[in-house]
């Protein structure tokens, strides 16, 4: 039964034509990937924007007619995507449930940060990671595994685009690590730094180039501080001397002023996914621009 159910939902998937792939992401950052390794191949579309609450995703209906029509939905997977079951429900496809022939999981083979933490969701539904960080996406050198899933969908969707699937892959991983190489030369001045992050999104960024995040602004993802707790971070963060507070561009720009202002740290302002600023329009600019920024922002500090 569950062969003959496998073999059906196989069937179902949309076959090549010859045209281009439709697939469907969930972010920016997995778009910008599966363009990458498809090139002219496909067709991609983000359900996301690049700036977003994850728990106020709202997918129009013209991007839900385009899931339907895709060949595949390219996921950041955890519990990044609480909106993602809703989607779910609206287009009543198997293809999409998870692990089924649609499904692409680009968490697949990530070496994943925060694995440990209790598995908690509260009746709110509150984004507490709970599966591991899933911001695995910012450390770049995580798009290796990433493009390697997303090449073998591909590829068992379009056997004879393979080979320039993977043609695509190599071009596109030998202009990363030549970047990665050159980011952490950018970065070696300051490895150690101590820094506070306002949302917990970047302990793979920060492992990469070697920083210390010694807090959180927020207590839990998306929780503001009390009063309390603020008062009592920053002035850790004065007497250990921390130099810098990471927010993104949704952060309460009313908070980060405060803790700058009691903790005398400076503020830079980094951009969590692609498009999430004009200058980073892809991948590989994304972290030319966080690089560059916390540079300055360090060298800056001293």
């Amino acid at each position: 039964m569950l062969r003959a159910l496998a073999l059906v939902l196989l069937a179902a998937v949309p076959a090549w034509g010859g045209g281009a792939l439709e697939v469907v992401t969930t972010s920016t950052d997995l778009k910008a990937l599966v363009e990458a390794v498809g090139g002219e191949r496909v067709a991609v579309e983000s359900l996301a924007p690049a700036l977003h609450d994850p728990h106020a995703v709202e997918v129009k209906p013209g991007q839900l007619a385009k899931l339907k029509s895709a060949a595949l939905l390219v996921r950041v997977g955890l519990d990044h995507e609480p909106w993602l079951a809703r989607v779910r429900a609206t287009v009543n496809d198997p293809r999409f449930l998870p692990g089924g022939p649609s499904d692409v999981d680009a968490s697949r083979g990530i070496a994943l940060l925060q694995a440990e933490m209790p598995r908690v969701r509260s009746e709110r539904g509150v984004h507490v990671h709970g599966f591991g960080n899933p911001h695995y996406w910012l450390d770049p050198a995580n798009a290796h595994p990433m493009t390697q899933t997303i090449l073998d969908a591909l590829g068992r969707l379009s056997p004879d685009g393979r080979e320039a699937f993977a043609r695509n892959q190599a071009r596109f991983l030998e202009r990363l690590d030549a970047g990665i190489a050159r980011w952490t030369d950018a970065m070696t001045p300051h490895r150690g730094a101590r820094v506070v992050v306002f949302h917990d999104s970047w302990p793979y960024f920060a492992r990469r180039f070697g920083l210390a995040v010694v807090a959180t602004v927020e207590p839990a993802p998306g929780i503001p501080p009390s009063p309390a707790s603020l008062a009592a971070l920053t002035a850790s963060m004065k007497e250990a001397g921390v130099r810098l507070l990471v927010a993104e561009p949704s952060s309460s720009r009313a908070i980060a002023s405060q803790v700058t202002a009691r903790s005398g740290a400076r503020l830079v302002v980094l951009i969590p996914s692609v498009g999430g600023d004009p200058d980073a329009r892809d991948y590989l600019s994304l972290f030319e621009v966080n690089v560059r920024r916390l540079a300055g922002a360090l060298a800056g500090s001293r």
